[in-house]
């Protein structure tokens, strides 16, 4: 088994690790401040081919696999969690939803323009009441002529206001039935389709998220992606893959916890020595260390079987549970090696570890990972 680094993720790696310090650092936390979008970030990002990752190339995208994605997502969540995360849902779940259930038409109208980012995309499954529990979700789908009227609305939706598309999961069945719903790409402008309240949020700041509403949102047929009722099967199974997106999330957030930890422990002296010599902090960093490689390897591991089309339902939600409690983890333990400074806004693991808790809770919280695994390894 060979765990080093192919020619193609080092340039990709070094690619989104050079894109990150010269277009995000600057502004983080101004951007987090403000609770600013930066949509000219993400266009930029498409330029550089990190908003197609997973998009082949006859429809403009970049055309690599799952460990390119990870090392991207990594290497700008380092720098800005925000930024990696509306890049993963742009990527894994909106465009990647289009890439794998759309018909031929449909790839060709939409991704294009998502993986170039003249397009933002935003992905709507979660509303108001229903969470965890999706399959009672109240938003509604009717059959009319050759139309579908939609109404309802979708709550933490990223890129609620400023995507200019969305795929949403909506009901076209019975409540609680998992063939009774059905998925639709929906162009931002179309009558009836508007974006609600924006949230205020912990962490995360500088990503969007809000409501999406539809009031009596008249839809084509041609706008809906695969068979009607096969909509929340399709979520699950991008969702399978979104989670690796997320676990390199966290593995991100973890990674620059660390190595912020890691030099702040040798350059504070106390009692006449630095900090890291103290096996107090050299035991937590030892710690750090090894869980943030484990948790890599279990993403790769992922990112491997998805690569190879086996199936990744299992070890994805592994990775993803144990990489985002990982990163709460080791940024937690960032703030206490940077004492008093640690909680204050001159250093970065402040904003770790309020980014670092969406990851237990988005595309999946620890318990559903806990619920999916538990259910897989006991069949």
């Amino acid at each position: 088994m060979n765990f080093d680094y192919s020619e193609t993720q080092q340039m990709v790696a070094t690619s989104a690790k050079e894109f990150a310090e010269q277009n995000i650092r600057p502004h983080v936390m101004k951007w987090d401040e403000s609770q600013e979008f930066p949509i000219e970030v993400f266009k930029k990002a498409g330029e550089m081919g990190f908003m197609g990752v997973l998009v082949p190339e006859e429809y403009g995208g970049s055309g690599l696999g799952y460990h390119e994605y990870i090392a991207i997502i990594e290497e700008i969540a380092k720098v800005d969690p925000s930024i990696g995360l509306s890049l993963a849902a742009h990527n894994s779940l909106c465009t990647n939803h289009i890439l794998t259930f759309g018909n031929e038409e449909q790839k060709r109208k939409w991704l294009p323009k998502l993986a170039t980012a003249e397009w933002i995309g935003a992905w709507g499954l979660t509303e108001h009441n229903t969470g965890s529990d999706a399959g009672g979700m109240n938003t509604t789908a009717v059959k009319d002529g050759d139309d579908w009227i939609i109404n309802g609305a979708k709550n933490f939706i990223t890129h609620g206001k400023s995507g200019d598309i969305a795929v949403v999961i909506v009901r076209t069945g019975e409540k609680g039935d998992s063939h009774g719903m059905t998925a639709f790409a929906i162009e931002m402008g179309t009558p009836g389709f508007s974006s609600g309240k924006k949230e205020d949020k912990l962490g995360m700041r500088a990503s969007e998220t809000a409501e999406l509403v539809f009031d009596n949102c008249r839809v084509p047929d041609a706008n809906r992606l695969g068979e009607v009722g096969d909509g929340f099967v399709q979520a699950m199974k991008v969702l399978d893959g979104g989670r690796i997106s997320i676990g390199a999330l966290s593995l991100g957030i973890a990674k620059g916890a660390y190595e912020a930890a890691l030099k702040y422990s040798k350059e504070r002296v106390q009692f006449g020595k630095p900090i890291s010599s103290f096996q107090g902090i050299s035991f937590k960093l030892a710690d750090m260390a090894t869980e943030i490689e484990a948790s890599e390897l279990l993403l790769h591991k992922a990112a491997f079987l998805k690569n190879t089309n086996r199936k990744v339902t299992t070890i994805g939600a592994m990775g993803k549970m144990y990489a985002s409690e990982v990163c709460v983890k080791v940024a937690n333990d960032a703030v206490q090696i940077h004492g008093g400074y640690g909680y204050t806004k001159d250093f970065p693991v402040e904003k770790f570890y309020r980014d670092s808790k969406l990851c237990t809770i988005g595309e999946g919280t620890t318990e559903i990972q806990k619920l999916v695994i538990s259910r897989n390894i006991l069949k």
